[in-house]
């Protein structure tokens, strides 16, 4: 995935946060059977360096375990988080695979609460 509508419609769909990353996965529903991958590391974590570094573990991570575990059909996005830089490899391995099992899960009430308040527009209030 290149282009920010992308991103920002994966935004709305599933959320997982994990320790070394947090997994974002949106159903396209436009019949294509293909799962796209979308990777964000914000200068928040490290220079350039630092952010490319995690990048290529995550493609890496993605490439071995998506195949078998992601949702087909579906835009999966990693947002690399600070505690993802020196993780071992075979944590965030076990991480994602977790992130994958609870995304697919079917949503619990407390998350059916949080996509109805993050989908309704914001209200006008006071500025500070």
């Amino acid at each position: 995935m290149r282009k920010r509508a992308d991103f920002l419609a994966c935004n709305k769909g599933r959320r997982q946060p994990m320790p070394g990353f947090v997994l974002l996965v949106r159903d396209r529903k436009d019949g294509d059977p293909a799962m796209r991958l979308g990777i964000t590391v914000t200068k928040k974590i490290g220079g350039a360096v630092v952010r490319n570094r995690m990048k290529r573990r995550f493609r890496a991570l993605a490439r071995t375990i998506l195949p078998q575990s992601g949702v087909t059909g579906a835009d999966h996005v990693l947002i690399g988080r600070s505690d993802g830089i020196e993780r071992d490899f075979s944590a965030l391995t076990r991480e994602l695979e977790k992130a994958l099992v609870r995304v697919k899960a079917p949503p619990s009430e407390q998350e059916l609460r949080q996509n109805q308040r993050r989908d309704q527009p914001k209200r006008p209030g006071k500025r500070r």
